[in-house]
């Protein structure tokens, strides 16, 4: 019993989906690796590398997916308006929220006056 069929066997469409399949699958592990050596240690959830790497390469699309799926944890979201206000004493919450979102300076919030 033959369990290898020559290429030359295949039907006509099978190549080429191979290939398409098979670049497919290249892109995405190339993808998350390359988001796994972006992503801060901290944010991993095993907390190292190697491991994400071994599941990436070895357990193929698979692996890819489910640490792009699970294998990050989301970044602390830091509230701007939590903290101290600016030192001008004139500066509301309100006004400050603006500034925080909008990027107003100091010489737009008080007409270009020193």
């Amino acid at each position: 019993m033959q369990t290898n069929i020559p290429l030359s066997d295949l039907p006509g469409w099978a190549l080429p989906v191979i290939i398409v399949l098979t670049a497919v699958q290249l892109g995405v592990e190339i993808y998350a690796l390359v988001v796994l050596f972006r992503t801060p240690v901290e944010r991993l959830v095993f907390g190292k590398r190697w491991p994400w790497v071994l599941i990436i390469l070895f357990v193929n699309l698979v692996g890819a997916i489910v640490f792009l799926a699970t294998g990050r944890t989301a970044p602390v979201a830091i509230d701007p308006l939590a903290g101290p206000l600016p030192d001008a004493p004139t500066v509301s919450r309100a006004e400050h929220a603006v500034d925080v979102l909008y990027g107003a300076s100091d010489d737009e919030r008080t007409g270009g006056e020193r």
